[in-house]
C-alpha cells in the first residue's frame, strides 16, 4: 500500500465540504468544512473559511474557522488563525498570528464527584 500525500494547488477554489481520509496538503481557497480523520498541511497561499476537525494539522497560511484536531496543531511562522483552537498538544513559531482560544491536552473524563449524584436538601 502506497501512501501519498493529495494536494489542492493554488489555483484551486471549493465552496463546501472537503472529506478525506490520508494526507492532504492545501494551497488554495477553501469556503466550507474540512474534516478528515488524516492529516492536513495548509499551505503558504492557502485560506480556508471554515471548521476544521482533521487527526492534526500544519499551517503555513490562512485559516478563518475553529480547529479540532485529536493530536497535534502547529502553527509555522507566516501562519495566521482567527478562530479557536481544540488540539492534543499545540505549537507555535515565533512570528504566527493566533486570535482566539485555545483547550490543550487530553478531553478529561466525566465522571462524578465523590461516586455520586449531589443530595437534595
Amino acid at each position: 500500500m502506497t501512501t501519498s500525500k493529495n494536494v489542492l494547488s493554488n489555483d484551486v477554489e471549493i465552496k463546501g465540504s472537503i472529506k478525506f481520509s490520508h494526507d492532504l496538503i492545501i494551497d488554495g481557497k477553501i469556503e466550507g468544512e474540512v474534516v478528515s480523520d488524516g492529516s492536513l498541511t495548509v499551505g503558504e497561499n492557502a485560506l480556508i473559511k471554515g471548521e476544521v476537525k482533521t487527526r492534526s494539522v500544519i499551517i503555513f497560511g490562512k485559516v478563518e474557522g475553529n480547529i479540532t484536531v485529536a493530536e497535534r496543531c502547529e502553527l509555522k511562522s507566516n501562519a495566521i488563525l482567527v478562530g479557536d483552537i481544540s488540539a492534543g498538544t499545540l505549537a507555535i513559531e515565533e512570528g504566527a498570528t493566533f486570535m482566539g482560544q485555545s483547550q490543550v491536552g487530553k478531553k478529561p473524563e466525566t465522571k462524578p464527584a465523590f461516586g455520586g449524584a449531589p443530595k437534595q436538601p
